[in-house]
């Protein structure tokens, strides 16, 4: 329990407009995407960092768990609270500091929305390539924390890959400054990667500085369909071997094509066993003749239908398939857990199978879409977190999912965390070493164990 003078105290940091602890704000800060919660005691809404770095001293003398969150979208429950506390919620610091054209580096607070930062950057003719699916309402802290990718990862590479300095609150409260504006920096060690996807467990993002590169002149969209999978992962590794690389390389399963066209009535092809969104960009003329090159190739390789987006409606509309995926899935069942596995590109057949061979053994589910470019797979478990008998053939299911992609090469996750869903089989992939190594940073970080506590690894 959080002391009553302890409460005044972090009152007083935040002001009236930045605290909350009525029942229904805690409820509203116990749950993410993730099918577990647990409230927390009060929650603050910080405008700067001296006033996190003013929360983070009282929560260290006092003991006081401390989760970050930006718009809870995790999907393995990362940013619940699952030791009460304080929940730290960055919706008040949502402000672009800077875009320098110049040098093409942007400074962000966390709580500037994905989407929003885009949109800002294209309107300098700049780009920021990380599109994770939630990017709509994900915060850029959020997509640092979790080093979120999303289809352009192919290309593009994902939060890392543009992450060039952070400041961060420790959880004794001091300020940590890492990287800077610079392309290249080699002082010390990178630090800046090592906060990058720590999931909050190692200290609080403040202020984020990242790399843009210009913005591409064109892109052009083929959704392509086949009626054997087989013949979609042929398509994959010939694209490659041409000497294109896709900005996006999207592949949705029979069952979810079927769901999608039940939701959404955009005229998906039934019978195709995978369906292949590809997307290229640059220059018109580069685009042009790649597109070309890509059409001609998937009807040698045996497609049944290819639809060709000759303008960034036709895009848009196309892709309409793809990001529909969730919201169409969430029409059959209450719950809907995103597992997260990368094998290597060459295993993306292999794995699609057994993940349908999994469904079939726990009578589930199971639709799939995947960044079939960088071997990362989606099976989504639509089930019903109330029917306790059907939970724990989920949890068998995930268990073997997780077990046949390290076991193929891949791992556990390629972006969506480890959080609480995969903290217990953590060892199956980094081994007994990992493990130690990983408590002892976490500990050297955050003595006391309260920065987004039982996350990632167990260190009590």
């Amino acid at each position: 329990m959080i002391a009553e003078e302890a409460r005044k105290e972090l009152k007083g940091i935040v002001g009236e407009k930045g605290y909350a602890e009525h029942k229904e704000a805690l409820i509203s800060y116990s749950y993410d995407a993730y099918a577990v919660e647990a409230e927390p005691e009060l929650v603050l809404f910080p405008t700067t960092t001296e006033q996190v770095s003013r929360i983070m001293q009282v929560a260290s003398r006092e003991r006081i768990p401390v989760t970050a969150r930006g718009a809870g979208t995790n999907l393995t429950g990362g940013s619940v609270p699952v030791r009460g506390g304080i929940v730290l919620a960055f919706t008040r610091m949502n402000k672009i500091l800077q875009i320098d054209k110049e040098n093409r580096v942007a400074v962000v607070q966390p709580g500037v929305v994905n989407m929003d930062f885009q949109k800002e950057a294209e309107r300098h003719n700049l780009f920021f390539p990380p599109d994770p699916a939630s990017m709509a309402i994900s915060t850029m802290g959020g997509n640092v924390a979790e080093n979120a990718g999303g289809p352009r990862a192919v290309k593009y590479g994902v939060m890392k890959d543009y992450l060039l300095g952070l400041e961060v609150v420790l959880a004794s409260g001091k300020v940590l400054m890492t990287g800077g504006k610079t392309m290249k920096n080699v002082t010390g060690y990178n630090l800046t990667q090592l906060i990058c996807g720590s999931e909050g467990t190692l200290g609080i993002i403040t202020k984020i500085i990242v790399k843009l590169i210009p913005l591409p002149e064109t892109r052009r969209t083929l959704q392509v369909a086949y009626r054997q999978l087989e013949d979609a992962g042929t398509t994959v590794s010939r694209v490659f071997d041409m000497g294109i690389l896709p900005v996006a390389f999207e592949v949705l399963d029979n069952v979810f094509i079927n769901i999608i066209e039940d939701y959404s009535h955009i005229g998906l092809p039934r019978d195709a066993e995978a369906l292949l969104l590809i997307e290229v960009d640059g220059p018109e003329v580069a685009v042009e003749a790649e597109a070309k090159q890509l059409n001609e190739l998937c009807r040698e390789i045996g497609a049944v239908d290819i639809k060709i987006a000759r303008t960034f409606e036709e895009n848009d509309e196309i892709w309409k398939a793809r990001r529909s995926a969730y919201g169409a899935e969430a029409q059959l069942r209450p719950t809907a857990i995103a597992e997260d596995c990368t094998v290597p590109v060459g295993k993306l057949v292999q794995m699609f199978r057994e993940v349908a061979r999994i469904a079939k053994k726990y009578n589930l589910l199971i639709p799939i879409v995947a960044h079939a470019g960088d071997g990362n797979l989606h099976p989504q478990i639509l089930t019903d977190v109330r029917n306790k008998e059907e939970m724990k053939r989920v949890e068998k299911a995930i268990d073997e999912i997780s077990a046949k992609s390290v076991e193929l090469g891949g791992t556990l996750t390629g972006e969506h965390g480890i959080g609480i869903a995969k903290r217990e089989i953590l060892g199956m992939e980094i081994g007994e070493t990992g493990i130690e190594i990983t408590r002892a940073i976490k500990k050297a970080f955050d003595p006391d164990n309260i920065l987004n506590p039982e996350k990632v690894v167990k260190v009590d």
